[in-house]
């Protein structure tokens, strides 16, 4: 094998494709998962004579699984990326939703929802395509995750209304039935285009020249700094951070998931409609739409942390003012209410995964990501049924929504008291340790996999600064930077 000169770079840096990638990825997922569980829950019970609880804790199943299959999927996706993944994931979903329109016993709908639907959404959604967005940018990560997790709002919008005519139309089983073909016609494409990480193509993160190029010495300290700040799994275990965000996750998963699953039955039983509930559900769309411009937005004036606790400020007051909207009857008074809760719950998901990043750094982030994850899905996936427990024991869903009220303000509490780890490297540590003179250098040979002309890079470097090592697991420690490098850390530490 032979080295040559990188070629030209790209127009359009591919990171913005795997950006729409994630759009498509989390549509997919959170529409055939979360988006449409509302929509099928009184269909389906009624059909088969099941309660309330008996269909929630099949759909806890998913949550659990999708929560649980975290901590393999991870560092699967820091190791070989989210293209292989997500083609499983496609299968799996696909499969799970034919195999439940064909159900005839309880046991069965728990199963598939388990095991199909919740590995499916693992696989497909928000884990996969953030982990993957948070390697291909650092200085832009903010608004990358942001962007990408539109697909969120967008299945938030349209699935629920789109189902519910689908349901209501045809039935539940041929509601399934369409949900699996929409998987695969959109989710299996959107696959082939998902890479692991723009240094096994030559290129930095954020669109940065492999020659060094046009990089500010800002920007090239940024990338050096995160990258030598990257926290190992077991080194982000032993943080009083790592845990702090994890209960935060915990408390928005149940008492977001209770609100996804429990929306429209909620608004119903407040007396309107079918069709005025879905269109209230996706209002909540909207607002979680418009979140992503408000706090792509914010992010570059304040810190996250404050930022993700502001989130549950909103998620706090759309919850009040729902439970006010279904004791008045006013339908007006619920979509505002709906469009509250909605513009925090869309901030709550690129807030939380940008903090994850920010806090231990992106080269073992699916690692560390993953190991906090099973708590908040495993808190998403009691919350709806307590809230189950709850309406089938007093016949509303008052006490279940005052629950919800309370996880947030306990999960606000989380995310404030949360301090950064510990840097190992410092930005005046760095300083001492850059050669006085530049030498970009970016040794590579072509590659066909990226189009634009993207290169395989064995070695990035800029300023005298070490990039990246070539590794292709993605698990390697940090280069050595300078003579100095070792001590430092070491000290640092």
């Amino acid at each position: 094998m032979t080295s040559s000169a990188p070629s030209a770079q790209p127009r359009i840096f591919y990171g913005w494709y795997m950006v729409g990638g994630g759009v498509i990825g989390s549509f997919v997922a959170v529409g055939a998962g979360f988006a449409s569980m509302s929509v099928f829950l009184s269909p389906v019970t009624q059909d088969m004579g099941w309660t309330v609880a008996a269909f929630t804790i099949a759909t806890a199943g998913a949550n659990t699984v999708n929560g649980m299959s975290g901590v393999i999927v991870g560092p699967l996706v820091d190791r070989h990326g989210p293209r292989p993944l997500m083609i499983f994931g496609a299968i799996a979903l696909a499969a799970a939703m034919f195999l439940t329109s064909q159900v005839t016993a309880l046991w069965q709908f728990i199963v598939l929802q388990a095991f199909g639907v919740g590995l499916g959404m693992a696989l497909v959604g928000p884990l996969v395509v953030n982990i993957a967005l948070s390697k291909w940018f650092v200085l832009g990560r903010g608004w990358a995750i942001a962007l990408g997790s539109t697909g969120i709002s967008f299945a938030g919008m349209f699935v629920p209304f789109a189902m519910t005519r689908v349901v209501d139309g045809l039935g539940w089983r041929e509601g399934y039935q369409i949900l699996g073909v929409a998987v695969l016609l959109l989710a299996l494409p959107t696959a082939l285009i998902m890479r692991r990480q723009p240094e096994d193509y030559g290129q930095l993160p954020d669109g940065q020249r492999e020659d060094g190029a046009g990089v500010s010495s800002a920007d090239t300290e940024a990338l050096a700094l995160d990258r030598l700040n990257s926290y190992t799994r077991s080194e982000a275990l032993r943080t009083r951070a790592f845990y702090l965000l994890t209960i935060a996750f915990a408390f928005f998963g149940a008492a977001a998931f209770t609100l996804l699953i429990h929306g429209i039955p909620f608004v119903t039983e407040a007396g309107f409609t079918r069709t005025e509930a879905a269109l209230a559900v996706g209002v909540a769309g909207v607002g979680n739409l418009a979140a992503k411009i408000l706090w792509g937005w914010a992010l570059g004036r304040w810190h996250p942390r404050i930022l993700w606790a502001m989130c549950y400020g909103l998620l706090c007051i759309g919850s009040a003012l729902q439970l006010a909207a279904a004791g008045l009857g006013l339908l007006v008074l619920m979509h505002v209410a709906f469009f509250l809760w909605g513009l925090g719950f869309g901030g709550g998901v690129p807030l939380g995964e940008f903090i994850w990043a920010k806090y231990y750094g992106r080269v073992y982030i699916g690692a560390v990501r993953s190991v906090g994850m099973p708590a908040g899905i495993l808190f998403g996936a009691l919350g709806p049924v307590i809230a189950s427990m709850l309406f089938d024991a007093s016949g509303n869903y008052f006490s279940a929504w005052m629950l919800m009220i309370v996880l947030y303000c306990l999960g606000a509490a989380a995310i404030l008291i949360s301090r950064e780890p510990p840097q190992k490297v410092t930005a005046a540590q760095l300083a001492a340790m850059t050669p006085p003179q530049p030498a970009p250098v970016a040794a590579a040979v072509p590659s066909e996999d990226v189009p634009g002309g993207g290169v395989l890079a064995p070695s990035l470097t800029h300023g005298g600064i070490g990039l990246w090592d070539g590794d292709r697991d993605g698990v390697a420690p940090a280069p050595a930077v300078g003579a100095a490098a070792g001590p430092l850390r070491g000290a640092a530490r």
